[in-house]
């Protein structure tokens, strides 16, 4: 069985972080995805057609 390893630099996890190995890996890692470096699969949204909903609300 392998060891677990932070996905950010591969260092051992350490439990107040984990699966990470430091308050600034975790950090890295959520800016990744609030700045849409990360992403999950799925369809493509029609950000206009969401618009226009809006407007009818």
């Amino acid at each position: 069985m392998t060891t677990p390893r932070c996905p950010i630099c591969a260092a051992p996890p350490v439990p107040a972080h984990a699966p990470f190995c430091s308050r600034g890996c975790k950090d890295r890692d959520l800016l990744q995805w609030l700045g849409e470096g990360d992403r999950l699969p799925g369809e493509t949204i029609d950000t206009e057609s969401l618009d226009s909903r809006r407007d009818t609300d």
